[in-house]
């Protein structure tokens, strides 16, 4: 392989919140901010970590399809920006109702 060939976008195991006292700690802890369709939460972590997300949708956007669909675009989007970070944080991401029907692009630049 060529070495000066970037590293694929993946989205492993690893880098996704899914135990109750992270998603707690993000909330109590972290900071907030409210933007567009979305509210992130995130606590500042060590270097040698790698950044971590957890998506949290809840039953008054919509039915389980619009509400999968939420997830989807929230982790693509973290997905494909995920190297834009400064640093690693653990961030959620709290879907609002004015997520559904968007498409992927509004959704990135919320």
């Amino acid at each position: 392989m060529d070495a000066s060939l970037p590293a694929p976008l993946g989205f492993p195991r690893e880098r996704r919140i899914k135990q109750g006292r992270d998603f707690a700690r993000a909330k109590v802890q972290g900071r907030r901010l409210a933007q567009g369709c979305l509210i992130l939460n995130w606590v500042d972590l060590p270097p040698s970590d790698h950044s971590r997300l957890g998506v949290i949708t809840g039953r008054k956007i919509g039915h389980a399809v619009i509400r999968s669909r939420a997830r989807r675009l929230l982790r693509e989007a973290f997905r494909l920006n995920q190297r834009c970070l400064a640093k690693p944080v653990d961030l959620v991401l709290v879907a609002r109702g004015s997520i559904v029907g968007k498409a992927y692009s509004e959704v990135e630049s919320d």
